[in-house]
C-alpha cells in the first residue's frame, strides 16, 4: 500500500486501519504526513533514495517528460519547506544529467540540478546540488569490504573471530581475487566482492568456529552468478573464449 500498488484487499486495509490508495495524486501528501508521523515517533527525519532514475531515458517521451516534471515539482515543494526533515537523494549516470534526453529536457529542472564541474575534481563541493563520485580503484574497493566487515562484526554473534580471520589484509586479499576474476575491472567488481566476503566468508566465520577462510575458503565465481556486464568483463580462461579479428 505504502508503495503504491493498486490491488491492495480491503480487508488489508481494514485490518491497518488505513484508507484510501497511494497513486499520483495523493503520493506527495501521503509523504508528508508520513514526515509527521515519523517526527511524532522520535524520529529526526527520512532519507529518500531515488536510484537510477537515468531508466528515464527508456521510456516513452510523455511518461519521461510527466516523470522529470515530477521531480521538478518534488524539488520545488522541498524548497518551499513542504517536506521538513526529508533529505531527497537522487542517483543517476552523468547521460542523465548532461545528455539531450535527461533533465536537460526541460530547462526549468536542469537550471535547479546545475553544477560546474569544470573545477579539479578535489575541489568538488560537497554541499553543491550534485556530487560526482569517482569510480572504484583497489584502494576503495578494500575500504568498502573493510566498512562492511566492521559493520557485520558490529551485529554478528562472534565478532572477535570476525575481526581475527577477515582482517585487513584479507579483505584486500580477497578484493583482489575478485576483481583478477573480473578481468582486472574494478568498477564491475563491487557487487560479487560484496556477496562473497558476506556469504561465503563472514557468515561461515559466525556460524562455525572451526572455519577458516585462509585454509578453508576457496573463491570460485560461476557465470550463472554473474551479470551480464560482469561476465562481459570476465577474463577469459579458455583459448576459445578468446575472439580473433581475422
Amino acid at each position: 500500500w505504502l508503495g503504491g500498488q493498486p490491488n491492495v484487499a480491503a480487508s488489508v486495509k481494514r485490518y491497518a486501519n488505513i484508507k484510501g490508495d497511494v497513486d499520483h495524486d495523493t503520493a506527495l501528501n501521503f509523504l508528508q504526513g508520513l514526515l509527521v508521523v515519523l517526527r511524532d515517533s522520535g524520529r529526526s527525519g527520512l532519507l529518500l533514495v531515488l536510484d537510477e532514475v537515468e531508466t528515464l531515458q527508456r521510456v516513452r517521451r510523455d511518461v519521461r517528460d510527466k516523470g522529470l516534471n515530477a521531480l521538478r515539482q518534488l524539488l520545488d515543494e522541498l524548497d518551499q519547506g513542504r517536506f521538513p526533515g526529508l533529505y531527497l537523494t537522487i542517483t543517476g549516470t552523468p547521460a542523465f544529467y548532461d545528455g539531450p534526453q535527461g533533465i536537460q529536457r526541460l530547462a526549468p529542472l536542469a537550471q535547479r540540478l546545475h553544477t560546474d564541474f569544470q573545477t579539479a575534481a578535489q575541489f568538488d563541493n560537497p554541499r553543491d546540488t550534485q556530487i560526482r563520485l569517482p569510480g572504484f580503484d583497489q584502494d576503495r574497493l578494500t575500504e568498502v569490504g573493510r566498512k562492511v566487515r566492521d559493520i557485520y562484526a558490529g551485529s554478528c554473534k562472534s565478532p572477535e573471530r570476525v575481526a581475527k580471520l577477515a582482517d585487513d589484509d584479507y579483505v584486500a586479499d580477497l578484493a583482489r581475487a575478485i576483481t583478477g576474476e573480473l578481468g582486472g575491472k574494478v568498477g564491475v567488481a563491487p557487487r560479487i566482492f560484496l556477496k562473497k566476503l558476506v556469504a561465503d566468508v563472514l557468515d561461515r566465520i559466525d556460524q562455525f568456529p572451526e572455519f577458516d577462510p585462509r585454509r578453508d575458503y576457496a573463491l570460485t565465481v560461476a557465470d550463472t552468478e554473474l551479470t551480464e556486464l560482469e561476465r562481459n568483463a570476465r577474463a577469459a580462461s579458455d583459448p576459445d573464449d578468446i575472439e580473433l579479428s581475422l
